[in-house]
């Protein structure tokens, strides 16, 4: 058992039935009234960001999770499958529990989140880009917009789509923000 004196970034804690990681904490102590920790939290299950306040010294209760780094193999019917890059253990996963599997490609490192007392996978986390080829885009021509942000629908290798910007061309690479699921800028050489 823990308390709100403990809560860090990347704290997995139980939270109304479920399991929650930290993604900001800010201890509040105002002049009038007792302290508190104002919380938000990401749902490992669904991946939505709440927004809690915690009073201060409120007990709270931590999970031991592991991150365990895993390759992408492949994905069929019965789901995305990945290997332990250590042990060579195979494991299968649900493409719930994978935010933006269309970013993957064969081959691709990941970190699978883990719950280190029942050994049951949480989540599939991507490292914070991918660079990819863009196997087709249309042909972007100057003066075509009337803003400087247009974008255009391009066909990646993993065979999703993103919009990137226009001066962005067939053959290219690009790098994208998997927090985000959108393109970050362009790879050169």
């Amino acid at each position: 058992m823990a308390t709100t004196a403990d809560i860090r970034n990347g704290l997995c804690i139980e939270f109304n039935n479920g399991l929650y990681t930290i993604v900001q904490f800010q201890h509040v102590k105002p002049g009038k009234g007792p302290a508190f920790v104002r919380t938000k939290m990401k749902n490992l299950a669904t991946g939505r960001v709440i927004e809690n306040t915690f009073n201060s010294g409120v007990k709270i209760n931590t999970v031991r999770v592991e991150r365990r780094p895993y390759q992408y193999l492949y994905s069929d019917e019965t789901g995305y499958h990945f290997m332990h890059r250590e042990t060579f253990e195979q494991i299968s996963l649900e493409k719930k529990l994978i935010e933006y599997p269309h970013l993957m490609k064969e081959g691709q490192e990941v970190e699978i989140v883990v719950h280190a007392d029942t050994e049951t996978p949480i989540s599939c986390e991507l490292p914070p880009f991918v660079v990819l080829k863009v196997i087709y885009a249309e042909p972007g021509v100057k003066g075509d917009t009337s803003s400087s942000t247009a974008l255009k629908p391009a066909k990646l290798e993993t065979g999703s789509t993103i919009n990137v910007p226009l001066f962005v061309n067939a053959g290219e690479k690009i790098r994208i923000d998997t927090r985000t699921g959108e393109y970050y800028e362009r790879v050169k050489g």
